[in-house]
């Protein structure tokens, strides 16, 4: 989970994105006016996830006027546009996205985040893979055993949401803040065949 610098303008966007990608990336080249997979993906801190560069890209550019964003957009190689439409974001308030979010999905969600301390403030569970040598199983475990978990509020309603973002590295601020990420399937026990949602945070960006 990182936090996300919204570009100023759109000349420093085109500059910083259009950048050549890494010292490996031989064949692409910065300043052409192209911006490929590979230089999306050294600004992001990504190398293959495509489906977490779109969110960045959208964050980044979020502070920018409609017109510039889509200059930026008809920027991108024809690769990272069928990307782009592949994983495009959808923008919910709190107390939509349980209802109008689809699971795999991009969304960004505005509002104040507050951590759940402890495992007995919580109880749900998700899938993880397991791989030993060329097989992999799935297992369900409690989602507080791998991630920092929020509920997340907004001044639209008194709804809450459930979101969560790897451990080991910064806490979400407890103030109102705009997160992205990757909604998920979240069961209240290991043995329910009925499922929720919680938003796995990729990015947040203050407000």
């Amino acid at each position: 989970m990182r936090k996300v610098t919204p570009y100023r303008n759109k000349d420093e966007a085109i500059k910083t994105l259009d950048n050549g990608g890494r010292f490996y990336n031989i064949l692409t080249k910065a300043d052409d006016g192209v911006i490929s997979q590979s230089e999306l993906g050294k600004v992001s801190g990504l190398f293959s996830d495509k489906q977490k560069m779109i969110l960045f890209l959208d964050l980044a550019t979020s502070n920018l006027s409609d017109k510039d964003r889509e200059e930026i957009i008809v920027a991108l190689s024809n690769e990272l546009r069928s990307v782009y439409d592949q994983y495009a974001i959808k923008r919910l308030l709190v107390n939509e996205v349980m209802e109008k979010g689809e699971l795999s999905t991009n969304i960004v969600i505005t509002g104040v985040p507050k951590r759940i301390a402890s495992k007995s403030d919580f109880n749900g569970f998700i899938m993880v893979p397991i791989v030993a040598g060329k097989v992999t199983t799935f297992s369900m475990i409690p989602i507080v055993d791998t991630y920092d978990v929020y509920e997340i509020t907004s001044d639209d309603s008194l709804d809450t949401f459930v979101i969560a973002h790897a451990k080991g590295g910064q806490r979400l601020p407890e103030r109102k803040i705009k997160v992205a990420g990757v909604l998920k399937e979240l069961k209240a026990q290991k043995d329910e065949t009925d499922s929720k949602k919680y938003l796995e945070v990729i990015y947040y960006l203050d407000i």
